[in-house]
């Protein structure tokens, strides 16, 4: 599977559809495409040439259905892993944050916690 200029490919591997040459699949540019993020981003986000992040929106455009229904079911696996190493690491979580922070990091924790806290405000 090449774009239309003959160079740069996209090829399936054990991670899904990839731009050939990295470990960026077209999965990791959909989150972005669907985001309505600007190609310019894109491209410097992944440190993509041109042709790179040409052939993965040309590929995503001509491909949409396909691409589409593949990245739902890439999203959907995402949350099911999320939920499970969240639910294995549940007690883990929490014997960690009932921990007193270090001395060295108090300040920094005061300072995260300040902003969480601002955070959830809004």
């Amino acid at each position: 599977m090449t774009s239309t200029n003959g160079k740069i490919a996209i090829i399936r591997t054990e991670r899904g559809l990839t731009i050939a040459g990295t470990r960026i699949t077209i999965y990791d540019v959909m989150d972005y495409v669907t985001a309505q993020y600007p190609p310019k981003f894109i491209r410097g986000l992944f440190e993509l040439t041109e042709e790179q992040i040409n052939a993965a929106l040309e590929y995503i455009e001509a491909n949409r259905t396909t691409v589409e229904a593949e990245y739902q079911m890439v999203l959907k696996e995402a949350q099911e892993l999320q939920q499970y190493y969240e639910e294995k690491n549940r007690n883990l979580i929490v014997r960690l944050a009932a921990q007193p922070p270090k001395p060295s990091q108090e300040a920094v924790r005061a300072k995260l916690q300040a902003a969480k806290a601002k955070f959830d405000r809004s």
